[in-house]
């Protein structure tokens, strides 16, 4: 199983700090030891855990677009 986390504010104009979303992502290690990653811009943090079940080569999450505009987990 995967897990993710996440923190936002609307009217945030500073990012969060990777070490916080790092941290929220640390406490859901049980549910992928495999692989994890984060990503945090203004006003948003996201945080993805994974365990390599299938599509082990092209799951790695936090995922963009090709103009990295939008992330999603």
């Amino acid at each position: 199983m995967c897990g993710i986390c996440g923190i936002f504010e609307y009217d945030r104009q500073t990012r969060f700090s990777d070490e916080i979303v790092h941290r929220m992502n640390q406490t859901l290690i049980h549910r992928g030891p495999d692989d994890g990653g984060v990503f945090s811009a203004p006003g948003i943090g996201l945080g993805h855990r994974r365990l390599s079940i299938i599509d082990i080569a092209g799951g790695h999450q936090p995922m963009a677009n090709e103009d990295k505009t939008v992330w999603f987990c």
